[in-house]
C-alpha cells in the first residue's frame, strides 16, 4: 500500500513540473512575441525620423492631388 502512494505522490509531482514547464513556456512565447512588436516600433520610428520630411511631402503632394 505505501509503493501506492509514493507512486502516486511522483506522478502528482511530474504532472506540476509538466504543468510548470508549460506555462513558462507560453509566458515566454508571450514575451518573445512583445520583443518583435518592440523591435518593430523601433525600427518604423527610427524609419519616421530619418525619412519624416520625405513621408509628410507624399502625403501632401496626395491630399493636394485629392483637392483638400
Amino acid at each position: 500500500m505505501c509503493h501506492d502512494n509514493d507512486a502516486m505522490h511522483l506522478v502528482e509531482l511530474i504532472r506540476r513540473q509538466v504543468e510548470r514547464l508549460i506555462r513558462s513556456e507560453r509566458g515566454q512565447g508571450m514575451v518573445e512575441y512583445a520583443l518583435i512588436l518592440v523591435l518593430i516600433a523601433v525600427v518604423v520610428i527610427a524609419v519616421l525620423i530619418v525619412l519624416g520630411n520625405q513621408v509628410q511631402n507624399v502625403f501632401c503632394n496626395i491630399s493636394g492631388a485629392m483637392g483638400q
